[in-house]
C-alpha cells in the first residue's frame, strides 16, 4: 500500500490540498485563495467553479511540490466549510448560482416564518438545530424560489450539496454527502440518521435535490482527473475533522478551531446530547461498521475574519501577522470592547438581529486597542461557549486542545488561558482539518489500523496555563457581557 494519503481542506477563504506520510507528518502543501462575493449588506457569495478550478490547481502543485503521482497515495479525503450551499445542474454538471456561505444572512425572513410556527427549537429535538439563517436548508429554499428552479428541482434536474457534494461530484461523479454534513442542514434526523421528508417539506426543499448519505469513514469511489484512481475514503465537515485531527475519540474530548470563525466541540459519544444553553449538536463521525458518535458544538461567527476585517476595511494593519505585536504594545485595552457580531451573534446566542459595536472608546484610545480588542473578542466568544458546554454536558474540562491559523498568537492563547482559567494545548500539526480528513481516509484504507493508532500520532507543542486570578477572570466576563447586551436588537 502506499505509505501517502492526501488531504482536500476546503475552507471559506482558501483551498488548501496537503500530502501527509504514514506518521501523519505534512510532506507537501499548497493554498489558494477564492473571491468572498458580497453583493448586498449580510449576503455573502463564493463560485462553485472557482472553488473547483482552485482544488484542481492545489491538488496538482502539492504532489508536484512532493515528487509524487496520485499513484502514490492510498486515499484522499474531504475536509470542508459546512452549510454553504450549491446548487448544480445534474446533466451539465454546472452551477446554477453562487454558492450561499454560511455566513450569510438573506434567509432572515424565511427562518423568522418558521420559527413563527413553533419558535426557533421548533426542530431543535429531531436536528439538534435551531432555526438560524446559519444552516443550509433555509438557503436551499431561497434558491429554489429566488432562481425559479422548483420545476426543475421536482424533475429531478437539481442537485442541492455542500462543499464536499460539489467536490465529490466533481471527483467521482456521484451525488454524496456524509452524516456531520447532513446534520447541518435542518433535514436530517439525528436519530435516525437519515433525511427527514417532513422537515423537508416544511422548509420547502423537494427530497429529489438531496445527495446520498455516505459512512464519514470509509471506502469509496476511485477518483477521476487529478486524482485518478485514489479512493475518496473520507467526508467530514471541516470542524468535526478538526475533532477527528484532534484524536479526540472518546466522550468528553474537546477542541477549538480558531478560523475564520471559531468552532468548539465537544465529544458526547453514541448518544445525541439536546442543549438546553444555546450549543448545536451535530454528528461527529461515521466510521464504516460503528456506531456513529455525536458532539456538542458551539459556533462562533466572526473570529480570524476580524482581524482580516482590521486590515482590508480600516487599514489598521496590512498584514493579518501584525495584528500581535500591535495588540503586544499596550498591556490591555483600556477597557475597550469589540463584540463582532457582523452576522449577528452564533452560539449561545443566537441572535440575528445582534451587530456589531466597540464599546467604552474614549480620546486616550487607538489602534493597538483595537487590535487587542479585536484579538480578546475571541477568547471571550470562546469562553461563553465553553461555560454552556460545561452546563449542557454536567463535565467541566479540565484543558482546551486548540488548532488553526490564530494559534500562532502567543498573546492570544495566553489570554484564551487567563479568562477561561485551564490549560491550552496547541499539536505539533495545526492544520488538524486537514489532518482530521487523512487520519479518517488512512484509516479506512488500512494505512493505519484502529483509533489507537492514530492516537499515537498526536504531540504536543505547546500548553499555556492561566496567569490571572478568579476576581479579574469575573470581572473580564462581566464587561464582556455588558458589552454583547448592547450589540442585541440593532438589525
Amino acid at each position: 500500500m502506499p505509505e501517502f494519503v492526501g488531504a482536500i481542506d476546503q475552507g471559506t477563504t482558501s483551498t488548501r490540498f496537503i500530502v501527509f506520510d504514514s506518521a501523519g507528518e505534512i510532506r507537501a502543501s499548497a493554498q489558494k485563495e477564492h473571491r468572498q462575493i458580497y453583493p448586498r449588506p449580510g449576503w455573502v457569495e463564493h463560485d462553485p467553479s472557482e472553488i473547483w478550478v482552485n482544488t484542481v490547481e492545489v491538488i496538482e502543485t502539492a504532489l508536484t511540490e512532493a515528487g509524487l503521482t496520485s499513484a502514490d497515495l492510498a486515499a484522499v479525503g474531504i475536509a470542508n466549510q459546512r452549510e454553504t450551499t450549491v446548487l448544480w445542474d445534474r446533466v451539465t454538471g454546472e452551477p446554477m448560482a453562487n454558492a450561499i456561505v454560511w455566513q450569510d444572512t438573506r434567509t432572515d425572513d424565511i427562518c423568522a416564518e418558521l420559527a413563527a410556527g413553533g419558535g426557533q427549537d421548533r426542530f431543535r429535538v429531531q436536528t439538534g438545530l435551531p432555526v438560524a439563517t446559519y444552516f443550509s436548508g433555509p438557503k436551499v429554499s431561497w434558491l429554489l424560489d429566488e432562481m425559479d428552479l422548483r420545476s426543475a428541482a421536482e424533475r429531478g434536474r437539481v442537485a442541492f450539496g455542500t462543499i464536499d457534494s460539489w467536490l465529490a461530484w466533481n471527483l467521482t461523479g456521484r451525488h454524496l454527502t456524509d452524516p456531520t454534513n447532513a446534520s447541518r442542514t435542518l433535514l436530517y434526523d439525528l436519530s435516525a440518521d437519515a433525511w427527514d421528508p417532513g422537515l423537508a417539506e416544511v422548509i420547502g426543499v423537494p427530497v429529489s435535490v438531496l445527495p446520498e448519505v455516505v459512512d464519514s469513514v470509509g471506502v469509496g469511489e476511485p477518483c477521476l482527473g487529478p486524482l485518478e484512481g485514489v479512493p475518496l475514503a473520507a467526508i467530514l465537515g471541516d470542524q468535526q475533522a478538526a475533532l477527528f485531527g484532534q484524536t479526540c475519540f472518546e466522550p468528553g474530548e474537546a477542541k477549538n478551531t480558531y478560523g475564520t470563525g471559531n468552532f468548539l466541540l465537544l465529544n458526547t459519544g453514541e448518544q445525541p446530547v439536546v442543549s438546553s444553553a444555546g450549543l448545536i449538536t451535530t454528528v461527529a463521525c461515521r466510521i464504516a461498521g460503528e456506531p456513529t458518535r455525536y458532539a456538542l458544538e458551539g459556533a462562533i461567527a466572526v473570529t480570524g475574519s476580524l482581524v482580516q476585517w482590521l486590515r482590508d476595511n480600516l487599514g489598521l494593519i496590512s498584514d493579518a501577522a501584525e495584528v500581535e505585536d500591535l495588540a503586544a504594545s499596550v498591556p490591555d485595552t483600556g477597557d475597550v470592547y469589540f463584540v463582532p457580531a457582523f452576522s449577528g451573534l452564533f452560539a449561545p446566542h443566537w441572535r440575528s438581529d445582534a451587530r456589531g459595536v466597540i464599546v467604552g472608546l474614549t480620546r486616550f484610545t487607538d489602534r493597538r486597542h483595537l487590535a487587542r480588542a479585536a484579538l480578546e473578542a475571541t477568547a471571550f466568544q470562546t469562553v461563553e461557549v465553553l461555560r454552556a458546554m460545561s452546563v449542557d454536558s454536567g463535565t467541566p474540562l479540565t484543558e482546551l486542545r486548540v488548532d488553526g491559523g490564530m494559534t500562532r498568537n502567543d498573546l492570544l492563547m495566553q489570554f484564551q488561558s487567563n479568562v477561561l482559567g485551564i490549560d491550552v494545548v496547541r499539536p505539533k500539526v495545526t492544520e488538524t482539518t486537514a489532518l482530521g480528513a487523512a487520519y479518517a481516509a488512512g484509516l479506512a484504507v488500512g494505512l493505519w489500523t484502529d483509533l489507537d493508532e492514530v492516537r499515537q500520532l498526536w504531540a504536543e507543542d505547546k500548553r499555556w496555563s492561566p496567569r490571572i486570578g478568579d476576581a479579574e477572570r469575573d470581572h473580564l466576563a462581566n464587561r464582556w457581557a455588558e458589552a454583547v447586551e448592547r450589540s442585541l436588537g440593532w438589525a
